[in-house]
């Protein structure tokens, strides 16, 4: 069977995510989405976990549903042409920040689990070694290596994926505070992992520079803080749809079962490019050079992004395979589209409307006819996405912190009905 799979969210327990975060919305917005599974996020938060005991059941092997009394209360939310079974994954996100090879090293982990019995053994065994109540992704000091130790201890089928692997301050691989190798972080432990998560800042190319990340299936999600950000990476399946099935495709990363992902433009990214937010000021890697790591206006130390730590480890040019997509949110391409912001009641309305007629939003972005989409939404949002699919895009790259933005129109086509 062929699924989408979005496995890195957040639950409303975490810092700065949204109240919307709960198993209805989730269910609900995966459907908008077109996702068939979603990892649940936060899941050794003692009251996430209990939140999830109480609306899961059982479905396929290590996968879970929503039970019909709590589906009930906001299926009529969702269009008809959008609905369609989601299921749940167990999953959760560690924060490590240790001292390994005289560095302090702050790396984030996420572990995929195949059941409620292995959820609660994990979370006992890190109940005893940190705070795990305060914040759905706790910060434990507790050696990345031995955190993989304690997962497959919990649940030997446990999927432990290092997570936005060249974010610069949170990651395996960042230049802030990672190593540069996945070897020397996990050691001898490193053959148990068999998946790493590229990140917004990053697409699969730029990750198949390095060799050393050649055995590696390389996977995407979305790390959303809300309902309406699923989806915005995701993965792509084409197996028996259990828990096995998945943890399988990711083992043997042959490109049958595991299919690739859906990306970010990288440049997107809010970590892509080198800069300093403070000063609003993004750099080339070699003008990072030429100022020797310090922001030319402040002093401050320039964040040094993905696309430099990248052209740093990376050891051949990429090859010629693409096994992704990069796509924008549809809201962004009707907010562009329109004129408007986002969020504008405009852009809500249409994206509704877009979605009751032609279906979830993956599809209209990847599949659905160009033509059909101009029915839809007019000429200009059709346009919008035929440039979208052919990579006919602009984008100032995010830096330090801040998203990049991404232009499908030129200004000068601000007023123009474009034709497909």
């Amino acid at each position: 069977m062929r699924f989408i799979a979005d496995l890195h969210i957040h639950s409303r327990y975490s810092r700065a995510t949204s109240s919307d975060l709960t198993p209805e919305n989730l269910w609900r917005w995966a459907q908008y989405k077109g996702i068939h599974v979603v990892g649940v996020g936060d899941c050794v938060h003692p009251a996430w976990l209990k939140e999830l005991e109480e609306k899961l059941e059982p479905a396929e092997s290590g996968f879970f549903k929503l039970k019909e009394k709590f589906a009930a209360a906001v299926k009529d939310q969702v269009p008809a042409t959008c609905q369609a079974p989601v299921r749940f994954v167990l999953s959760t996100e560690i924060s490590n920040i240790y001292k390994k090879n005289g560095i302090v090293r702050k790396v984030h982990n996420v572990i995929l689990l195949s059941g409620f019995e292995a959820a609660r053994a994990l979370q006992k065994r890190l109940d005893a070694i940190g705070n795990i109540r305060s914040d759905g992704r706790p910060i434990l000091g507790l050696d990345a290596k031995e955190l993989l130790a304690i997962s497959l201890a919990c649940d030997p089928q446990a999927l432990f994926i290092p997570a936005h692997i060249w974010t610069p301050w949170f990651s395996v691989l960042g230049s802030k505070s990672g190593f540069d190798s996945i070897e020397e972080c996990f050691e001898e432990l490193t053959p148990h992992i068999h998946a790493l998560e590229t990140g917004l800042s990053s697409d699969p190319a730029m990750n198949r520079r390095l060799k050393q990340l050649d055995r590696f299936a390389l996977v995407s999600n979305s790390d959303a803080h809300s309902a309406s950000k699923l989806g915005r990476e995701a993965n792509i399946f084409d197996t028996e749809l259990s828990y096995e099935g998945m943890y399988r495709a990711l083992a043997d990363n042959n490109g049958k079962t595991f299919c690739g992902t859906i990306e970010f433009f990288p440049e997107e990214g809010k970590y892509h490019a080198d800069g300093c937010a403070k000063c609003k000021l993004r750099l080339e890697p070699r003008e990072t050079i030429k100022h020797k790591g310090r922001c030319p206006s402040c002093g401050g130390l320039i964040t040094v992004g993905v696309m430099a730590r990248v052209e740093a480890l990376a050891d051949r040019c990429p090859p010629s395979s693409r096994s992704f997509k990069s796509l924008i949110p549809l809201e962004e391409v009707l907010a562009e589209s329109c004129g408007v912001g986002k969020a504008s009641k405009k852009v809500q309305a249409q994206y509704f409307d877009m979605i009751a007629k032609l279906g979830p939003e993956l599809g209209i972005l990847m599949d659905v006819p160009l033509k059909d989409i101009q029915a839809a939404g007019g000429d200009r949002v059709a346009e919008g996405i035929k440039r979208m699919r052919t990579g006919q895009v602009s984008i100032a790259a995010g830096y330090d912190g801040e998203y990049g933005v991404i232009k499908i129109f030129n200004d000068d086509e601000s007023n123009v009905g474009v034709r497909v």
